[in-house]
């Protein structure tokens, strides 16, 4: 198939041979005069080719091979887990970024900037408390939701061909879940926060060569303080969420084309 465009070919020479009711010359002269303009015909069957390139590809699944209901395995309780992960993202996205509005990134003071915007949005503001427990319990979910999904996915044997990429977006975007839900945790600035980053601090030396380096990197030294901060709030904020719902997007769309996988 290709787009390179046909030898003029007389329509209405062609027409004129067929015997057609008035509704049925209506939408070929109607199809032909689109087909002229925009060469509809064209990427319809362009479309049709790589579909059909595609679906070839897909092994034939438990409902093809046996004639089940296809729809059985959809609505099977907990079975993808996948939407529970994507409905628990939109939520810690939706509260996230209402938070933000409150929430100052700052270690100054004797009592942080930061910490004390914290504690005005859990006893100041109306319906704080409440907006930060969802920010909090649905990433919490997300990251439950993310490693039992994996475990599906592994149980199954979901992640085996011709899925190894989606297995493997899979666990790039387990890491940056958790890189996620660790990046928050910090962002409060309180002593479990400040601990919680030192314990960071040293995982990052630990590594041979390049310990230090990266951890100069993540933190912004070897020692806790504003740049630690900037950096966790940067990539909480600004990294993450753009990169995170890249990858989502991805994962669907492959999930889209595959099909939910059945166990094997």
């Amino acid at each position: 198939m290709s787009l390179e465009r046909k030898d003029e070919h007389d329509h209405g020479a062609w027409l004129a041979e067929k015997d057609l009711s008035l509704i049925e010359k209506s939408y070929l002269t109607m199809l032909i005069w689109l087909d002229r303009r925009l060469r509809l015909v064209d990427y319809l069957e362009l479309l049709e080719d790589m579909y059909y390139k595609i679906n070839l590809q897909m092994p034939k699944s438990h409902t093809e091979q046996y004639n089940l209901d296809n729809k059985f395995w959809y609505w099977y309780p907990l079975y993808a887990l996948g939407s529970f992960s994507l409905l628990a993202y939109i939520v810690a996205a939706i509260s996230g970024a209402l938070l933000g509005f409150y929430y100052s990134p700052s270690t100054a003071g004797e009592t942080p900037v930061a910490y004390q915007t914290v504690e005005a949005i859990m006893a100041d503001l109306n319906f704080g408390f409440m907006l930060r427990s969802i920010h909090r319990w649905s990433a919490q979910v997300m990251v439950a939701a993310v490693f039992l999904h994996m475990l599906r996915v592994y149980f199954t044997g979901a992640y085996k061909e011709p899925r190894e990429v989606n297995w493997l977006l899979g666990v790039v975007l387990l890491a940056l879940t958790v890189l996620f839900g660790y990046t928050g945790y910090l962002l409060p600035w309180n002593q479990l926060a400040f601990w919680a980053g030192q314990i960071g601090v040293e995982m990052a030396i630990s590594v041979p060569i390049v310990g230090e380096w990266a951890a100069n990197l993540l933190f912004g030294g070897l020692s806790l303080g504003q740049p630690t901060l900037q950096r966790m709030y940067i990539l909480h904020v600004f990294v993450l969420p753009f990169v995170v719902t890249a990858l989502i997007a991805l994962h669907i769309g492959i999930v889209w084309m595959q099909g939910i996988a059945e166990p094997h």
